[in-house]
């Protein structure tokens, strides 16, 4: 019987998520990605509970390639290097099954594609555009050729450009008064055993282990958008250099990096939510669905819980022909278990920024003193939707599992 047929725009974190879960469901996936290569260099993410949970379910076990080392606590402290709140890692494995761990993307991204099969992947290979004519679309590539599938899922971005050819209405991305910088280093010996970040008047300064012993460092300031300095290092110097132990020794490290090697984006999260996940047989997820604030961390995660539920909802691979209806009833369903609930995070994790955000003197010494005052079982409490909240629906009637 023919093989169902995917084609996912974008190999990052949510598309290869998507293309691994929809491989396992017994589909022929093939992954376009613009880029002419996987990328070697990149930020840290970190994946929480409910990340791990997911990808769990779809058999794929990051920490294989990644290591799962974690840090020892996790907290919020400020400027001068005073603790507003912190948590040991034991406690959040104790309550949610496992701790949350930080990988390199690059790293991360290799894990998940190892669990395709490499024909799958195609580098250097970008989709301009989809024909949808109501019945099965037909990606647009440069290369050719031009072939009918049974769904496409759009992975491309926050700048989605498919997310703007199907919701022209739609207003697009809204900025949210940042910018941020993101680096690695290597410290194995400043020996870092929290993961923290540390709130001044408009600006932050994170920290977070990663599985394989470097560091990622990201920071944060209230500038208007598009500011740029002609060396990021020394900017991040001058901003962060008078904060607490280790950060200027950290910077020590920020200072020996090619510029480049130090990125720089202003941070816009999309400025609604999108009437429904879904056109026709296309189903958009992670940042060119819900592009979200990074101040919760789950941007990533939410991306990762998309593309499993996606896939746990189609059809078995190879099922039918795509001629029935069970493709268009489960991105029905797909809308339906995920818009929601990733729209929750994408307002909460503005309404976080905006505490981290704060520049007034009073207003900042008001937000250090409620978070101090809050017991650390309330704030692990209030993470239990985010943390513990990842679910797989109940499959449209009439679908069989995958063989």
């Amino acid at each position: 019987m023919p093989r169902r047929r995917a084609v996912v725009v974008g190999a990052g974190i949510g598309g290869l998520t998507a293309a691994a879960a929809l491989h396992r469901r017994g589909w022929h996936v093939t992954v376009c990605e613009s880029a002419p290569e996987p990328p070697v260099t990149g930020a840290g993410i970190g994946l929480a509970p409910n990340a791990l949970r997911a990808l769990h379910a779809i058999g794929v076990d990051v920490t294989q390639v990644t290591g799962s080392a974690v840090p020892a606590t996790m907290g919020v402290r400020r400027s001068d290097g005073r603790w507003l709140t912190r948590t040991a890692t034991a406690d959040l494995a104790a309550r949610y099954g496992m701790p949350p761990i930080a990988v390199p993307r690059p790293a991360l991204t290799d894990a998940l594609a190892a669990a395709l099969p490499a024909e799958a992947l195609r580098h250097g290979t970008a989709v301009t555009g989809v024909d949808d004519p109501g019945g099965r679309p037909v990606p647009r590539t440069e290369t050719g050729p031009d072939l009918p599938v049974d769904l496409v899922v759009a992975a491309d971005g926050i700048h989605s450009p498919l997310r703007r050819a199907f919701f022209p209405a739609h207003p697009g991305l809204r900025y949210l008064g940042e910018t941020a910088w993101r680096a690695l280093v290597e410290a194995p010996d400043l020996r870092i055993p929290a993961m923290s970040e540390t709130w001044g008047r408009g600006e932050r300064f994170g920290v977070t282990p990663l599985s394989d012993g470097r560091f990622y460092l990201y920071a944060t300031a209230a500038v208007p958008p598009g500011t740029r300095s002609s060396d990021p290092r020394a900017e991040l110097r001058r901003r962060f250099g008078s904060w607490h132990d280790p950060i200027p020794d950290l910077l020590d490290l920020v200072d020996r990096l090619a510029p480049a090697d130090v990125l720089r984006h202003d941070l816009h999260e999309l400025a609604a939510p999108l009437p429904r996940l879904h056109h026709g047989r296309i189903a958009w997820l992670g940042d060119a669905a819900h592009a979200m604030a990074p101040n919760l961390g789950q941007g990533g995660c939410q991306a990762v819980e998309d593309a499993v539920v996606l896939a746990h909802l189609m059809p078995a691979g190879d099922s039918g022909d795509g001629a029935d209806a069970g493709i268009p009833a489960a991105l029905a369903a797909y809308t339906a278990a995920r818009r929601d609930r990733t729209d929750a995070v994408r307002v909460r994790a503005r309404r976080v920024g905006r505490l981290g955000a704060l520049r007034h003197p009073l207003a900042v010494a008001a937000r250090d003193l409620a978070v101090r005052a809050t017991p650390t079982r309330l704030a692990l409490r209030g993470m239990d939707d985010l943390f513990d909240g990842f679910r797989l629906p109940a499959r449209p009637l009439g679908q069989r599992p995958a063989p």
